[in-house]
């Protein structure tokens, strides 16, 4: 008998503390964009083509009159007519009866979002989700393509285009060798310490192509800007006047030569550029700074643009399916200026590139091109200072071996 009380007494301890656990665990709460999400209904939508803001909050049951007043309200931080196709967004309604819309959030990307109170108070704020900074130190080797080496490290493709861009003066990332090898120090952004948004920056890099290694640290020069520029280990810069090339492009199918055989005259004659076969579509980017001074079509250029950078040097770029600037048009290194075609005298899709050098058309692979303006002898000093950590932590990094 006294067994049987024990038994049940030790059972009933267990049950009351079992109760005891689950009263100690709260259900979690869900908290997004500042709002705590269990006190609203939750819709969740993407703007599909052809929606507008007016027709997305008309199926929601705003009435017209509301939709006005609110479009006339926030265009100045958020324009109605600018939402696009493939963006998502959430509308929080009441928990009442009605179901009563009271917010409508907008991600803009990512990272950005913009609040409208659409309830009784019609408001409107741009707000930013939490991001954090991730430090990271890596390194890879070339077997085929810049892009398969950082993906065989299990790194973002986002790097392809830091390390392009970096280097688009003095690398010619279509003659990557097997071999080649790369080293970085970068931060990456995260939103929640684990979904991974973007690179923040790169610190420093060095790639060694071909044996010859070609650092890169970044450093602001210009304080009134407070846009940073990449210079090497002697304070040289990196950026050049002039781009190593006017697309990412596929092959050279045609260099500068005084003869060849034009595959649509069908003779031998000159031709004064160089052809970088591509996609149908690819952005043309001017290769420099410059002024369009002509943005037109002949039967043998197709479309075409030409841009005077000085006094001394221009460029042309031909058989575009289209032109992205006008005459007269002032541009930067890197604006798009038109989309591959092969428009005129051209069998498939390709930009003729050409270069004059005082009024003569030459080859600009074998010019000696201007650079950007390096760092100053009385400044030197101080950007070693600055990089000398990074340089150590830079080659402390090991190199990443190739394997046949």
């Amino acid at each position: 008998m006294l067994a049987f009380v024990a038994c049940e007494d030790d059972a009933k301890e267990t049950a009351l503390n079992k109760e005891k656990v689950e009263k100690k665990v709260p259900k979690p709460v869900k908290k997004e964009f500042g709002f705590i999400l269990d006190d609203f209904k939750v819709v969740e939508g993407t703007v599909e083509s052809g929606d507008s803001f007016g027709y997305i909050l008309d199926q929601h049951g705003v009435d017209r009159g509301k939709i006005y007043q609110i479009s006339e309200k926030v265009k100045d931080t958020f324009n109605p007519a600018r939402i696009t196709a493939g963006k998502k967004y959430k509308i929080l309604k009441a928990r009442d009866s009605a179901n009563t819309p009271q917010f409508f959030i907008y991600q803009n990307d990512r990272v950005n979002y913009t609040v409208l109170g659409i309830g009784d108070s019609i408001s409107v704020e741009r707000k930013k989700k939490p991001v954090s900074v991730k430090r990271r130190e890596v390194s890879g080797v070339i077997t085929s393509s810049l892009s398969e080496a950082v993906q065989a490290q299990g790194l973002s493709n986002l790097l392809v285009y830091e390390l392009s861009d970096i280097y688009q003066w003095s690398i010619d990332f279509f003659k990557l060798q097997k071999g080649d090898q790369f080293k970085m120090i970068y931060s990456e952004k995260y939103i929640d310490d684990t979904t991974f948004v973007g690179i923040e920056n790169v610190e420093a890099a060095v790639f060694k192509h071909g044996d010859k290694p070609f650092y890169a640290f970044e450093y602001e020069t210009d304080s009134l800007t407070g846009q940073p520029s990449f210079y090497d280990e002697e304070a040289k810069a990196l950026q050049s006047f002039f781009l190593k090339a006017p697309l990412n492009y596929s092959r050279i199918s045609s260099r500068y030569t005084k003869r060849r055989f034009h595959p649509v005259q069908k003779r031998w004659k000159a031709h004064l550029g160089t052809d970088y076969a591509a996609a149908h579509g690819t952005p043309i980017v001017s290769t420099a700074d410059g002024t369009v001074i002509a943005s037109s079509y002949t039967s043998g250029n197709g479309n075409y643009v030409k841009v005077r950078h000085n006094d001394k040097y221009t460029t042309q770029y031909l058989h575009m399916s289209k032109r992205n600037v006008r005459s007269g048009q002032r541009i930067k290194q890197g604006d798009v200026i038109g989309y591959v075609g092969s428009t005129g005298l051209a069998t498939g899709p390709h930009v003729c590139y050409r270069f004059w050098v005082h009024g003569k058309q030459v080859d600009p692979y074998r010019q000696n091109l201007p650079t950007a303006k390096h760092i100053e002898p009385e400044h030197k000093e101080q950007y070693f200072a600055a990089i000398e950590d990074l340089r150590t932590s830079l080659d402390d990094i090991p190199y990443k071996d190739y394997k046949n």
